[in-house]
């Protein structure tokens, strides 16, 4: 809104008057604006709590969520760690799988043969001049070249060729009198034939041939599996790293550990939900206090916790998952009944849970908050979108209610602009003839 203050200055005697006349009738005429700038306010308010409410109903989804994956993960374990390194994924069925490792396999090392050049210092010196090499792995050849003329440069081009090698810098001399040399060594198991020519000669020597791994699943086949590689693929979502010879034992299992961190940070995402719910309630609560959304996520909350299912087993309800409620609606995590009950009918937690995409809890869980977190047409978000309309309405209301105030305050400064002109005139005239007549009163007198 314009400056009342500064709105009119005139040049008659009653211009303090006018300024007053125009500055009233501005702030007269100002009332609906202060009015409508006072609800843009209140939409303002009500827009930022609904941002609020959708942060924690996104938060909750999220914990939703990992609950969902939890419930699909496993955990692997082994009689002989020293044998076997298992990892299992969410794809991994339960089951016991004995492994006997005939043999773990060795990859092939090489190193640069002793005839070549003495290398002291890899950074400025190199095995060969060669600008460019030829290096053989399995006999596949690729070529090699450096940046320099330099060991390092030689190394950091071998690993950068995508061979299966790897390739390193090794001291074969004393700490007086270094020697550096290039070493080579397999990505793949087994007996993998290294070269490095360049144009005159082979660099390499093999220090050791390699072996494929060995081994066997319940005994099966008769004749061992044999592996370029130290990990193998025991079953879908199993694998197991092969570390030596020896038998180890792999029992998956769904993994109860991860489903209890995942349903206590689902408890404390609920529970910060109704926190956030509860502003909106009672005598000087926050902008939402009356709206119908309240009553609606108010609901939605309570449906996901009432849930009963997964047939006849011993878990129908969250209660029996060790998660009840206290008198103000929020959720309390009891591990100890969690762990008892995975423990002992772990099929029933899982029929209860299900699967965010099948059925059980997850899926009705899943399909209420999807219902209410849709970036399109979820409740939350139309209802936002709804009072960012509401904002943008009043807005326009705001501007057109000023293009009319500053309308009727250039109209008004004119009009008490001509009429302080016409008072001032008037007031001249005035004293133009109230002058001559004083004079002309003079005259006559003497």
């Amino acid at each position: 809104m314009s400056n009342n203050s500064t709105i009119f200055t005139g040049s008659s005697r009653y211009s303090t008057d006018l300024q007053q006349v125009l500055t009233r009738s501005i702030a007269i005429a100002s009332l609906p604006l202060t009015q409508l700038n006072s609800q843009l306010t209140d939409l303002q308010n009500r827009s930022a709590a609904l941002d609020s409410l959708n942060g924690k109903f996104a938060a909750l989804q999220t914990a939703l969520q990992a609950v969902s994956a939890a419930a699909a993960s496993t955990s692997a374990q082994v009689s002989d760690d020293t044998v076997l390194a298992p990892h299992s994924d969410s794809t991994a069925l339960p089951g016991s799988y004995a492994i006997h490792v005939v043999s773990a396999g060795a990859p092939t090392s090489a190193v640069t043969k002793s005839s070549l050049p003495v290398v002291q210092d890899p950074s400025t010196q190199s095995i060969t001049s060669a600008s460019s090499l030829t290096l053989t792995v399995g006999g596949t050849t690729f070529t090699v070249t450096p940046s320099g003329n330099t060991l390092n440069a030689l190394a950091d081009a071998i690993n950068a060729s995508g061979a299966n090698v790897t390739a390193t810098i090794i001291n074969l001399g004393s700490p007086a009198a270094p020697d550096y040399k290039l070493s080579l060594q397999s990505s793949k198991l087994g007996n993998i034939a290294l070269q490095l020519n360049d144009g005159t000669q082979n660099l390499l020597t093999t220090l050791a041939t390699g072996s494929q791994a060995q081994y066997q699943v319940n005994g099966q086949p008769t004749t061992p599996i044999s592996s370029d590689s130290s990990t193998v693929t025991i079953a879908p979502g199993l694998t197991v790293d092969l570390l030596k010879s020896g038998d180890s034992n792999v029992v998956v299992s769904r993994s109860g550990s991860a489903q209890s961190n995942a349903l206590s940070s689902f408890v404390a995402a609920y529970n910060a939900a109704v926190d956030e719910l509860n502003l909106s309630r009672g005598q000087g609560g926050g902008p939402l206090v009356g709206d119908p959304v309240i009553y609606t996520l108010s609901q939605s909350l309570r449906s996901l916790t009432q849930f009963t299912g997964g047939g006849a087993g011993s878990v129908q309800n969250l209660t029996d998952l060790g998660l009840t409620f206290d008198k103000t609606g929020k959720l309390s995590f009891d591990q100890t009944v969690f762990d008892s009950v995975s423990a002992a009918h772990s099929s029933d937690v899982r029929a209860f849970l299900g699967s965010a995409s099948t059925g059980g809890f997850l899926k009705a869980a899943t399909d209420t908050l999807n219902g209410l977190e849709d970036p399109i047409n979820g409740t939350i978000q139309t209802t936002r979108d709804s009072a960012q309309t509401a904002i943008d309405n009043q807005n326009k209301r705001i501007a057109d209610e000023q293009s009319r105030i500053d309308i009727l305050q250039k109209n008004l400064t004119g009009r008490m602009a001509a009429a302080d002109a016409l008072i001032a005139s008037l007031e001249q005239q005035v004293s133009y003839f109230t002058t001559l007549f004083a004079s002309m009163n003079a005259t006559q007198n003497k």
